[in-house]
């Protein structure tokens, strides 16, 4: 199989996470693709109509995208420990929170990155930056029992999701206000396969 990706890619990262987790890395080759929404790369295309990254391609089917597809088809091939029949929802819910998150960051990111600064609406910005404060109040409130306890999914897509915003918008101090998630933060990104998916910058 190949995983079309790209180094600076947070939705790639929890691709890549979970193959490390899993022990599936011999399984897996790395395709590096360097894609924008403003020109997408010819392989990224090839494997999802969409043009976006994560795809995987298999060489018994069509290509899986979209990152939720092809960790729960990842997982599954593995024995299914990190979508536990025992609290799916949860784990669903806490993957959902933290890709919604993911959204509004990458929207800020390409508003910000593409438009020239006169263009830019901070009115938008703001909403934005509202969405993921609201998903990082709900993690440090309602879900932190849960992050607490054996990992799933949801520990993965919540450490990519805080992990992008280290690194592209880390100005804005998510930290703040959110003492008890910063705190589990710094013990799940010490995490192997999270310090080997650390992202890059090559641009």
């Amino acid at each position: 199989m190949q995983l079309i990706t790209a180094p600076a890619s947070p939705y790639s990262r929890k691709v890549k996470t979970l193959i490390l987790e899993t022990g599936q890395m011999d399984d897996v080759e790395m395709v590096q693709v360097k894609t924008s929404p403003l020109a997408v790369d010819p392989q990224a295309q090839a494997a999802n109509p969409l043009g976006r990254i994560p795809s995987l391609v298999r060489t018994d089917g069509p290509a899986l995208y979209d990152s939720r597809v092809i960790c729960r088809f990842l997982d599954a091939r593995a024995g299914g420990e990190y979508y536990p029949d025992r609290n799916i929802w949860d784990v669903l819910t806490i993957e959902a929170t933290a890709d919604g998150m993911l959204d509004s960051a990458l929207s800020i990111v390409y508003e910000t990155r593409f438009r020239d600064e006169a263009q830019q609406n901070a009115t938008w910005l703001d909403a934005q930056w509202s969405k993921v404060q609201n998903g990082l109040s709900a993690l440090n409130d309602k879900w932190l029992s849960h992050l607490n306890g054996p990992v799933h999914m949801g520990h993965i897509a919540v450490g990519c999701a805080l992990g992008y915003l280290d690194f592209r918008l880390d100005h804005r101090n998510w930290r703040q206000g959110n003492d008890a998630l910063a705190v589990w933060y710094e013990g799940f990104r010490q995490r192997p396969a999270m310090v080997k998916t650390e992202p890059l910058d090559l641009a």
